[in-house]
């Protein structure tokens, strides 16, 4: 079995879907550069790359809310991955369960988790 390359293309990072595992919930989307994905597979632990603050991030590092990564997978184009994902907690800084918390429409349609407040200090 022939390890897949991943394509981080011209900016050196690829979109990470992040899926509950057990339930197939999608969570989040975020990026993720070559380190932040070797230091995934070295820990077991969902890491990312913030562009806005232009640095390597491990979920939960701050708000106890991490990622177990049970599996990575890779897409046809093999440019964008898939963690299914053990979530602690609320994925979404907002405190909700899932990013995906609202609809187009503003329909409220997500779990909130926690308070971001007490967290985030």
């Amino acid at each position: 079995m022939d390890e897949i390359a991943v394509d981080f293309g011209e900016d050196g990072l690829v979109p990470a879907v992040a899926q509950d595992a057990e339930t197939g919930e999608v969570l989040m989307l975020a990026y993720v550069s070559p380190e932040a994905l070797e230091r995934t597979r070295e820990t077991g632990r969902a890491h990312y790359y913030s562009r806005s603050r232009e640095e390597l991030w491990e979920k939960g590092a701050t708000s106890g809310h991490t990622q177990d990564v049970a599996e990575i997978r890779v897409d046809c184009d093999a440019d964008t991955l898939l963690y299914l994902v053990d979530q602690e907690g609320g994925a979404c800084h907002t405190g909700h369960r899932s990013c995906f918390y609202r609809t187009v429409e503003g329909e409220h349609v997500g779990e909130q988790v926690f308070d971001p407040d007490a967290v985030y200090e």
